[in-house]
């Protein structure tokens, strides 16, 4: 196979389109493109051209005579997603050009937000001769997730910054930073200076877990806890608790893995990543010597990805322990890619209990009943309950409880987006309504004039980084639609950076870099 897609793809699509040959699916006109976990590249068609490797943000592209002992098992995947025959076109289809009317004069937009989502849409906008776009976002930092949600040891997962410095590099674009919209400008005064406001605000809040004792000291969400690691301005000051032998995390999706790794592996590993300088002292001095990974269902619908299980299985000095009591017998029929999770699952030597290295353990079909508090009022564990899978999918408890004692909770069972100022918005989804990016009215689905959302915020915390690719280019093209029809109103007022008074700045740079 001459080129093997690894480990660190974050599906954007940019080597699809720049493949010669349409060797690697599935391609973004694809419905299966927003599902993938990764894509694939065809061994039989590819023609060694290297141009996918070019075109990669986060270089996850090598030839195959380059992967490394733990890359090896991508040579593999990627072909075995080709055994399967495919009809598809010679060359992927390219999404539409943007064409815009001429109206004499140029088009302004505001982005609210500045993660992938946000700077995906603003790439797109920048297309069009003479755009003019400002990014407004409330941190004194951009970049949104990519900075403060990926796994600090991802490291190739975190060059695809080096895309977002490109768009924020194009002339047309402004950034004002430390600006939170609703306090330091209104969504009012933004669409008074644009012709439309685009909101990329992402999913900043994470689903409850609804059990007693879940408001306990040493129990942490997912967010504030990656947000500690990461040097989040809303996390960074957290006191994370790591005194405890054992930790526990309920769900077993990518972020659940990756704090898991974070919390086993050897802080010396993360010397020279991004992690904050801080939390890696914190790390130094841990005594956790096991993570428990809890999830109510079987490793068969396991949440996370197969990418992410061969990075966790490959993490040096980490043993990651999964008996074979806790996957279903072989034979038992399941979809890919789920069949070759439980391949390798299955092939995972067995944890001797005299190992002294840290251990990860996988633990499927058990749900959270409440969480235990010590004598000193924190977190001391976690009383489980066996479930079963039944025949029509349905989730049955037991009744059969055991409990696992543990310092420190962690729970990750999802995100879910907050309200955006007055804009409509459904609790039960956590998104804006809208159409096609375009924000729509609960009450009688008007759409909201000049008003449009991209991202989590506006279809749910699914997909990955270059998932918003797709999502930024239907919201563009929705804009760009009702700007030709005449929908969207002319800036009143050219606009301008709002102003913040220079002690809020000083403040909330040294919530930023005072500890460091």
């Amino acid at each position: 196979m001459p080129h093997v897609v690894t480990q660190s793809c974050v599906g954007d699509g940019s080597c699809v389109y720049a493949c010669p040959v349409n060797c690697i699916q599935p391609t973004p006109d694809d419905p299966a493109f927003e599902l993938a976990e990764m894509l694939h590249v065809d061994p039989a068609t590819c023609v060694d051209c290297g141009a996918c490797v070019t075109a990669c943000p986060v270089d996850a592209i090598k030839p195959h005579t380059r992967l490394t002992a733990e890359e090896t098992e991508f040579a593999l995947i990627n072909a075995a997603y080709h055994e399967v025959p495919r009809a598809r076109p010679l060359m992927a289809p390219p999404p539409p050009r943007l064409v815009v009317r001429d109206r004499g004069e140029p088009l302004r937009v505001a982005i609210v937000g500045s993660g992938p989502a946000a700077m995906y849409a603003a790439d797109e906008l920048l297309t069009i001769p003479g755009a003019q776009v400002d990014v407004y976002e409330r941190l004194p930092r951009p970049d949104g997730l990519v900075r403060s949600g990926v796994a600090p040891d991802h490291r190739r997962t975190r060059r695809v910054r080096r895309q977002m410095d490109r768009i924020r590099e194009h002339p047309g674009l402004r950034m004002h930073l430390g600006v939170e919209v609703g306090r330091d400008v209104t969504h009012d005064e933004l669409l008074a200076g644009h012709h439309a406001v685009i909101y990329g605000v992402g999913a900043a809040a994470d689903r409850r877990l609804e059990v007693p004792g879940a408001e306990l000291p040493g129990v942490l969400s997912a967010t504030e806890l990656v947000g500690w690691y990461n040097g989040h301005p809303d996390h960074a000051d957290r006191d994370v608790d790591l005194s405890a032998r054992r930790a526990v995390i309920v769900g077993n999706g990518n972020v659940a893995l990756d704090v898991a790794r974070i919390l086993a592996q050897d802080p010396d590993a993360l010397a020279d990543s991004e992690i904050d300088p801080a939390a890696l002292r914190v790390l130094r001095d841990s005594r956790i010597e096991e993570v428990v990974v809890v999830a109510r269902r079987g490793a068969e619908q396991a949440a996370f990805t197969l990418p992410e299980l061969v990075g966790l299985r490959a993490t040096p000095g980490v043993a990651l322990d999964v008996p074979a009591s806790e996957l279903p017998a072989a034979g038992t029929p399941a979809t890919d890619p789920a069949r070759t999770k439980l391949e390798l699952l299955r092939g995972l030597p067995p944890v001797a209990p005299e190992d002294e290295r840290r251990r990860i353990a996988l633990r499927f079909l058990r749900a959270p009943v409440r969480i235990l508090a010590g004598p000193d009022g924190r977190v001391a564990g976690v009383e489980l309950e066996r479930t079963v899978v039944g025949p029509d999918g349905a989730l049955v408890t037991t009744g059969e409880t055991e409990i696992l004692e543990a310092g420190l909770v962690v729970t990750s069972i999802g995100y879910r987006g907050r309200p955006v100022g007055d804009l409509p918005y459904e609790p039960a989804r956590g998104v804006v309504p809208n159409e096609a990016g375009r924000v729509v009215e609960l009450e009688d689905g008007a759409t909201r004039p000049g008003t449009y959302v991209v991202g989590w915020i506006k279809r749910g915390p699914s997909g990955f980084i270059g998932t918003n690719k797709a999502c930024a280019q239907e919201t563009v093209a929705a804009l760009v639609e009702d700007l030709n029809a005449g929908r969207l109103a002319s800036p009143v007022r050219p606009a301008a950076a709002p102003t913040v008074a220079p002690s809020r700045r000083r403040e909330r740079l040294r919530a930023l870099v005072g500890r460091r």
